[in-house]
This record gives structure tokens, sequence and C-alpha cells, in this order.
């Protein structure tokens, strides 16, 4: 007993729980969230990078090394409930982009990730980064926050059949097909869980949507819930992708290389960023008083994460939007991350049971989350010249699903407002900086 009281102790003092008003149970609890919502990549990243000839279990093990790595070093150094894993915009740009459609060798996009991971690292030791964090106006600090949140909600009706691409855009899904009506449920589950205040609410519309999908079919007769044929699978490491580098390639055709590095760099830079901004605003732990804003061990907590995952060989490991639904669920310290990390190491036994866990069963969950976020817009100033910017990213953002794009035009935008306006002094460096660079990447993206 005294022995647990220490560890107890021990936990609480490093993590510092109680000084962030949080509890141990409390921390475990959104780590099992956050875990639950984010899952699916053991499956997805591994499924994208085989569509390039890699093997398929062999990037089950990458993957799962580079999150569970990441989100480590989150954990212990940082100290924040945010986890890492593969970027899911990373992934699709190293398979698709980069290797099929530039016909980029494997090795030499390894490379690219590692080198843009440098960088990234780079300008987080020096913090310049955080310089930029403090040089982002409030107008579009709010922006971000609704545009992630309407992002988040977004990605969760898509994930949930409710939503469905047609010729004009997304569209409400026929009631007549009985998913949507499954999802629907599980949203109002989610929604009276989170009213009620009911503890570990979101986890268990994960677990509950998760049990009933087994007894659930879809249109082809197969279960919602598909329960593997073995439980377990014993980990190999495939080591052929530790370092897994060609820097001689990658020199041979830097004329081409260096603009999508540049591409990578950008992207990863501002869409971390944002996230960690947005989980950590959402758990109190900046953008108030007592934490006014980000340590810099966060930014160079993610650098180095974006690094280590090259190192083992998978695509840009980056923070986690689903790191909101921890947030939501009452994760305040990095003892939250270390438990998915944790979950992370087991999972490299238990993955084909790890991956039974449905997308319906955690889309009710991003989107409450989602929804939860945009409680910012009754921060909304009342004047429209400071109003309209984010405005202008959340609607971009919901029409799109493009979050980076909302990004970049809503500093553009603030941009051309306040030049219209003559109100020149706020047209710092940092601004006139940061118009510069969401310009050329609004040229990157167009090319790719």
């Amino acid at each position: 007993m005294r022995s647990y009281w220490l560890f107890s102790n021990f936990l609480d003092r490093y993590f510092r729980i109680s000084q962030r008003g949080s509890t141990i149970p409390r921390e475990i609890i959104a780590g099992l969230t956050i875990f639950g919502a984010m899952a699916y990549i053991i499956a997805i990243n591994p499924a994208i990078l085989a569509s390039i000839g890699l093997d398929r279990h062999d990037m089950v093990m990458t993957t799962i090394a580079g999150a569970a790595a990441g989100t480590l070093i989150m954990a212990l150094w940082a100290r924040l409930p945010i986890a890492l894993a593969p970027a899911m915009s990373s992934n699709v740009l190293f398979a698709q982009v980069i290797v099929q459609q530039a016909h980029i060798k494997v090795a030499t996009a390894f490379t690219v990730v590692f080198l843009s991971g440098i960088f990234f690292t780079l300008l987080s030791l020096t913090r310049i980064r955080l310089k930029i964090v403090r040089g982002f106006p409030p107008a579009i600090i709010l922006g971000i926050q609704v545009a992630i949140g309407i992002f988040i909600a977004r990605i969760g009706l898509i994930e949930s059949g409710i939503a469905i691409s047609s010729p004009h855009g997304l569209t409400f899904a026929p009631l007549s097909d009985p998913l949507v009506i499954f999802s629907l449920c599980g949203l109002l589950l989610c929604a009276l869980l989170n009213i009620l205040k009911v503890p570990a609410g979101l986890l268990l519309t994960i677990i509950i949507m998760t049990i009933i999908g087994l007894f659930i079919s879809d249109q082809h007769g197969h279960s919602v819930t598909a329960l593997p044929s073995q439980l377990i699978d014993w980990p190999h490491y495939p080591t052929q992708f530790l370092f897994p580098f060609d820097f001689h390639d990658f020199f041979s055709h830097i004329g081409l290389l260096l603009p999508i590095t540049l591409y990578v760099l950008l992207s990863d830079f501002f869409d971390a960023t944002a996230t960690m901004l947005s989980v950590t605003h959402r758990a109190g732990l900046s953008g108030t008083p007592e934490h006014p804003e980000l340590d810099h061990r966060a930014f160079t907590a993610d650098g180095a994460a974006s690094v280590v995952g090259a190192t083992l060989g998978t695509c840009t490991v980056s923070a986690y939007l689903e790191s909101l639904a921890g947030a939501e669920a009452g994760g305040r310290t990095g003892l939250s991350a270390f438990i998915v990390a944790l979950l992370f190491v087991l999972s490299c036994v238990f993955w084909p049971l790890i991956i039974c866990i449905p997308s319906l069963a955690t889309a009710p969950v991003l989107v409450m989350v989602g929804l939860s976020m945009l409680s910012s817009l009754s921060r909304l100033p009342n004047r429209i010249e400071d109003a309209i910017t984010p405005l202008t990213m959340l609607l971009i953002s919901a029409v799109t699903g493009n979050f980076m794009l909302s990004l970049a035009c809503g500093m553009l935008l603030y941009t051309g407002i306040i030049i219209a306006l003559r109100q020149f002094k706020r047209l710092t460096p940092i601004v006139i900086g940061l118009d510069i660079t969401f310009f050329c990447y609004m040229i990157l993206q167009s090319h790719f």
C-alpha cells in the first residue's frame, strides 16, 4: 500500500496532476479515450503506404513505433496531453505525390521526411516557432480554434456515413440506410452522456458502439465490427526500415525535391502548431492567466518526434487532433499521453483486435469534440472587421475540408483588412512573414 502511495505521489508531482486540477483516474480515462479515437491509424497508415509496394505488416510495426516514440517524447518532456502518430496528410503526400507522381524512390522519400523534420526541430530549438506563435493575431487564434472544431466535426460526419459525397458537395445520407440510423443513435448517445456529465462518456460511446456493431450488418452483409481471425500477432520489427535514407539520390534530384521538402515542412509546421494550440487551449493550458502560452518544450518534442518517425521508417509523426477527445474527457497532463504511448506499445501484439474498432464508433466522439470547440464563437468580436477573419476560416474549413487552406486564406484576409483600414501598426514583421509563407504554401499546393 505504501509503495502504491509513493508511486501515485511521484506521478502527481512529475506530471503536476493536482496542480492542473486533475486526477490519476481521469488522466487514465483521457488516455484511453485518445487511443480509442486514433487507433484507426494502425490500420490506415499501413494501407496507404502498402499502396506503393511496402509490406503492410512491416508498416504496422513502423506506424506503432513512430506513434509510441513520438507520444512518449511529448508525455515525458513536454508533459502535455497530446498524442502523436504518423500524420494522415503526410502519409498521403508521401505515397501519392512523392513516390507515385514524382517517381521518387522510397528511401529518398524518407530522406525528404527526415530533412523536413530536422528543419522543423531546429525552428523549435531556436524558439523561432514560439515567436511565430506569439505573433499570431487574436483573430487568427480564434479562427484556428473554430476552424479546427468544424474540421474535426466534418471528419466525424463523413466517417459516420451521415454526410456523403454528391455532385454538389456533401449531402445528408439517405435515412433508409440502417447504418445512418445507427450513426445518428451513436451521436445522440454521445451527446446525452456529455450533457449528463457521465464519467468517461466519450470512451463509453466508443465501447458501446463497437459492441453493438457486432450485431449490425452493412449493405454487403458484413458486421460493422468485424472480429479478426486472430486476436494477437507476435511482433517483428523490420530492421531494414531503420535509418532508411538515400541522401545521394536526394541531392541528385535537389531541384525537384527541395520544393517538396519545403511543402512538407510548411504543412506539418502549421498543422501541428494549430493542433497543439487547440488542444492546450481546450485543456485550459494556454490562453489563460495561469498558462498564457505553450511551453517551448512542446514544440521541441513535436519536432523531435518528426525526426524519430522518419528514422524508424514511417512518414512524419505529428500531433493528432484526436487529442482533443482526451482534453474533453478531462486530460490535463502528460500522463494521458503516456497512457496512449503505453497502449501503442501493447498494440504491437494486439493490433489485429484493436483495429476492429469501426470508424462508426469513433465518429460520434469526433463530432461532439468538434461541436464543443465551436463554443469559442462566444468570444467572437462585435466589430465586423475583427469577426470576418475567424468566420471566413470557419466557412472555408467547413466547405472544403482543408484546414491549412482556411488558415492561409484567413491570414491573407486579415492583412488585407488592416491595410484597407490603414491600421499599419498591426502589420508586424511576424504578420508580413506569415503572409509571405502562406502565399508560398498556396503556390506549392497548386502544383502538388
